[in-house]
Order: structure tokens, then sequence, then C-alpha cells
């Protein structure tokens, strides 16, 4: 009843030996040719030709399909069966000769519709590593069948985003890769798709394949040419993929060993650093043990940033607010000290000279983390000057200008009065025209 004519054409051809089976199959007398057919495979001769196993494989399969055994346990078992016999069809007949059947063409769809849905069933029912295992049969019928040209389809989407979703929820992430990438080079696209190129962009770049990384990144945008997704870089991919600070650090670290200029992967080093060395709430606040290590390897990451575009003074604002905030600290420290020696020093005596030690130690350490501030925020003095110079700065920039100005006001400040207990009158006066042209320069930047 399922086949057309040209099977009845075609049977004289036949070779006698499988006739009757293959007839009891074109008039459904599934149960009979399952039988025979067994009885058959007891005989050495029966079973020498490639035939018998493909006749095999379309009887199993029917009767894996009749009503009252189909979705049964026992049509799962048959359905394994059909399947062994055509794997040794396959390795008896390498060039298929007889796969041009109908008869034939017809066991093959059944078992791709079966392992189709034995794997939906098994992801209904979360058991993702049995879904995976019956939907790569299915994928390996599905690709005979698109061969043989018994699909019209190039491309089974169906069967591939169903193991791929399958693969991923699993856990099997080389698989699910696979097989979004045959949807992907094929450039599948529509309502629902765009998670195949997110998917693979993040495999790749997690992988550090940056060729396959770009490469789906350039197809997700020109099948989704209005996702912001493809725009991101592989900066974006490394800060974002991971959440702990060490494992940023490594991911960018990672984008600078192969692209040490990298400008975003420098800034963006910087800035993470910065963040953890100068969080925005000091209470109780515990410094990393490898502050200095940090410290150096933010200070390296802003001055190539800065290099690699002299006109932008973000990373020497940063620089400069890190060694700002680091010199508040030291001050904190100052000021406790110098009221805690108040209290031990009794009135009408010298401190000790522990005590007198200590304070000069942390005079000089404030003063010397104040004059590293100095450079980086000279340099960014200079771009806002010009950039002032050609048209109206915006209101940020004018912030950032005066607190700048006021900076330097300071520091120069300083010098000058440290110039003067040294009883050193060059220096002082230097340093106070340095400090009244800053405080000058602040007064002129106008809100």
């Amino acid at each position: 009843m399922l086949f057309t004519l040209s099977i009845i054409l075609t049977f004289s051809g036949w070779s006698q030996n499988y006739d009757p089976i293959k007839t009891l199959v074109m008039i459904n007398q599934l149960e009979k040719a399952k039988a025979d057919l067994d009885k058959s495979f007891t005989n050495a001769k029966y079973t020498s030709k490639p035939e018998a196993f493909i006749l095999k494989t379309v009887v199993y399969a029917s009767v894996a399909n009749m009503d009252g055994k189909k979705d049964t346990p026992a049509a799962a078992q048959l359905i394994e069966e059909a399947d062994a016999a055509f794997t040794k069809y396959r390795e008896l007949d390498p060039a298929l000769s007889l796969i041009s059947e109908p008869i034939y063409q017809n066991g093959i769809i059944m078992l791709y519709t079966n392992y189709y849905s034995f794997g939906y069933s098994e992801y209904t029912n979360k058991t993702y590593e049995k879904a995976l295992e019956k939907l790569k049969k299915a994928i390996h019928y599905s690709d005979l069948l698109i061969k043989q040209k018994m699909l019209i389809s190039t491309l089974d989407t169906n069967v591939l985003i169903l193991a791929a979703i399958t693969a991923e929820t699993g856990g099997f992430k080389d698989d699910a890769a696979a097989y979004y990438a045959k949807l992907a080079d094929a450039k599948v696209g529509g309502d629902g798709y765009e998670g195949v190129y997110r998917y693979l962009v993040t495999y790749h770049f997690g992988k550090k394949k940056m060729d396959s990384f770009e490469k789906y990144k350039k197809l997700g945008k020109e099948v989704f040419p209005k996702s912001d997704y493809f725009d991101f870089d592989k900066v974006d991919f490394a800060a974002g993929l991971v959440n702990t600070f060490t494992e940023k650090i490594v991911a960018i670290d990672e984008v600078l060993a192969s692209d040490p200029t990298n400008f975003k992967a420098n800034q963006v080093l910087g800035e993470i650093i910065y963040d953890t060395l100068n969080p925005s709430d000091e209470k109780g606040m515990v410094l990393p043990e490898n502050f200095n290590e940090l410290e150096k390897k933010m200070i390296d990451a802003f001055t190539r940033s800065s290099k690699t575009r002299p006109d932008y003074e973000i990373p020497l604002l940063y620089i400069g607010d890190h060694y700002i905030n680091k010199a508040s600290r030291i001050e904190e420290k100052r000021n406790k000290h110098a009221q805690d020696m108040k209290a031990r020093t009794k009135p009408g005596t010298m401190a000790s000279k522990e005590d007198v030690a200590k304070r000069d130690a942390l005079d000089r350490e404030y003063g010397e983390t104040l004059e590293l501030a100095k450079d980086p925020y000279l340099a960014a003095a200079v771009i806002f000057a010009n950039r002032a110079a050609e048209k109206e700065l915006e209101s940020r920039d004018k912030q950032q200008y005066r607190k700048v100005a006021s900076y330097l006001s300071d520091i120069y400040g300083l010098k000058k009065i440290m110039a003067n207990k040294a009883k050193n009158l060059t220096d002082k006066t230097k340093w106070e025209a340095e400090e009244k042209k800053w405080n000058d320069r602040y007064e002129s930047i106008k809100n």
C-alpha cells in the first residue's frame, strides 16, 4: 500500500533469493516477512550477499512502525537491529548500489524518522546523553538521504538544531559547536537562530580559536545585521565571559599576549585593576597582598593605552587619580601617627626618635606619592588645553580639567613648602610660581 507502481515494474529484476520477502513487504505482510527473514538468516548462503542486510533493515524498520508496536520498547529494539543491519550492508557494499530501489529507500527513511522521534522523546525527558546518541543516528541517515537526493533540502535544519540544543543543554559543548557550525555555515537565519551564531562566537573565543571567533562574528552580523552582539570585540568577550577578578585579568592578558598594543585591552585591564585598588567605598577596605604587583601592571597598561592614543586623556587621569587616592591613604596614616605621637609625648618633652623617624618617613612617602601624580596630570592638562583651543570644552571635560589644575596646584604647593623647609629659596620661588599658575588656571576654567 505504501509503494508506487515503480516497485512492481522493477520486480522482475530482483534477485530470486530475496523476492518472496520483498513481496511480503510490498503487500504489507510484515510479521510473516520478518518470520521468513529470520529463518532465512540461519542460512549462511542467504547472508553472503549485501542485499540480505539491507532487506533486514527495511523489514525490521517496517515491523517497528506497525500499529501496536510503534513507540514501544520492542519497536526501539527492532530499530536498533535495523540500524545494525544497515551498518553491515554499508560495510559489504560501500557503493550503496541498492539504495536506488524505493523499497530500500523507505527503510532508510524509517530509520531516520524513528531516531529523530527517539531523540526528541529523550530530550523532552531531559535524558540528554541518550537523546544526543539517537539524534546523531538521525543526522547520519538525514545526511545519507540528502546525499542520495531522497530529500529535497540540502540541510536538515530541524534535526541539526535539535541535536545542537540537546548537546548544549547536556554539556556536550564540542558536539553542539559542530552542529551549530553546520547551520551557521549555511547562513541559516530567522527567529530563534541568532543563538546559533552567538554560541559559536562564545565557544571559539573560549577555545582561543580567534580565526573561527572572527568568522562566526562576521557571519552573525551578516545574517542578523541589527544585533549589537556581533559588534563586541575580543576584549569585550574576555572581560564579559568570566566572573572573578583573576579570571578577567587572565583573559585579557591572553588577548594582549598576541596583541600587546591593543588599546581597548590595555585600557580595560587598567580599569579593572584600578577598581580593585581604588574601591568607591574604602570603609573596611583591605588592600590585596600583591598590591605593588597589581599597581605596576595597571600603570603599565594605562601607559600603553596612552601611547596608542596620545590625544586621549582618560588613562592619564586614571594614573593621576590612583596616586592621589594612594597619597590620601598615606595622609590618613600620617595624621593618625601625629595624634598618637602627641598622646605619647609628655608636655614640654621631645618626641621619641622612633616617632620622629616614622613621621618623617610618612612625610616623604606622602610627598613622593603626590609627585607621581604630577606628570600624568600635566600630560592630561596639555590635552585639555589643546582641545580648548579648538572648541568649547564639554561640561565633563571642564570638570576634569579643573580637577587636574586643582591637584597640580596642591602638588606644587607642597613642593614649595618642602623647599622652604630646606631653605632652598630658588626652588621655593619656582614652585610658588607653578602653584599660582595652576590655581589661576583652575579659576579660569568656567563651568
